[in-house]
């Protein structure tokens, strides 16, 4: 079931499947700000990444002994969620653990994930729990939002700052688009007063991975020096991302609390980097902000 948010400035639409941002619209304009979703280039618009990030080498990890398989991405974005409060300008939905998710995700969780609207920002907020009386639980989080962005047709940048100050440069790995998993390899980009310029070939290398916590905002900039969206986050990396080699209209800004495994990663559930731990009874919080101009 879709909800709607709204105030003077936008409006935005969510879906209970998924707990899923679909649109953001100026009502000045009636400009979206959303990716529609179109299965020509990518089915979706926003999905929560939970318990997963990314993928698992050879879609598959170990727990105490046991081989599990996981899709990417984990399973949250393809169930429903459970409204738990609504007003005019907020919304928290709910997610728990299955006897169906314990088959492949064996432990015991609660996912809340809200949104709330004020002025031209939508803030996202996650929160987790850990009801198990004796085990710990481990996860990742992380958002993948897609901005309309025909960055094949005009002329986009992408901003980068940490603290309020544009950056130099920035550090990143790519993805084998074959197997899901990080490239090793240290890449980085040049940037010109805080931002680079986004060629047809940006995404060669799938998405962009940002360790690290090199940046707390990135905005994609129209020609004439608007910045249109910003992501603000304080979270561990983040990546970028539009589907390689299809001219796609849009960009993703995912901030992640997790990532998908590194090409020469062989360990177990408890030892993936950037994983979240939560003891018997604990608690987790995090999310991002986007602005809309």
């Amino acid at each position: 079931m879709r909800y709607l948010l709204e105030n003077d400035i936008l409006s935005v639409e969510i879906d209970s499947f998924g707990a899923e941002v679909k649109s953001v619209k100026s009502k000045k304009d009636n400009k979206e700000y959303m990716w529609n979703a179109d299965k020509k280039y990518w089915g979706r618009t926003s999905p929560v990444l939970f318990p997963f990030v990314g993928s698992c080498r050879n879609k598959e990890y170990s727990y105490q002994g046991i081989t599990y398989k996981m899709m990417q991405h984990g399973f949250a974005r393809d169930l429903e969620h459970t409204l738990l409060s609504k007003t005019g300008d907020s919304i928290w939905f709910c997610l728990k653990a299955t006897p169906a998710t314990k088959q492949i995700y064996p432990f015991d969780f609660v996912l809340k994930i809200g949104y709330e609207l004020k002025d031209n920002a939508l803030k996202v907020m996650w929160k987790v729990e850990n009801p198990s009386s004796d085990k710990n639980l481990y996860f990742s989080i992380g958002a993948h939002p897609a901005f309309c962005c025909n960055f094949t047709e005009d002329e986009y940048r992408i901003g980068f700052s940490k603290n309020g100050s544009a950056l130099g440069s920035i550090a990143y790995h790519g993805i084998n688009e074959e197997n899901g998993l990080s490239i090793t390899e240290d890449l980085s980009l040049k940037l010109k007063d805080g931002a680079v310029s986004v060629s047809k070939d940006f995404f060669d290398r799938c998405a962009l991975i940002f360790e690290d916590r090199q940046a707390d905002e990135v905005s994609l900039i129209s020609k004439d020096g608007n910045a249109f969206v910003s992501v603000s986050f304080d979270m561990p990396l983040f990546a970028l991302w539009s589907p390689e080699g299809k001219s796609a209209p849009f960009i993703c800004i995912e901030p992640w609390c997790g990532r998908c495994d590194h090409e020469d990663f062989r360990g177990t559930l408890e030892e993936r980097e950037y994983s979240n731990s939560l003891s018997a009874g604990g608690y987790f919080e995090s999310g991002y902000t986007v602005r809309f101009n």
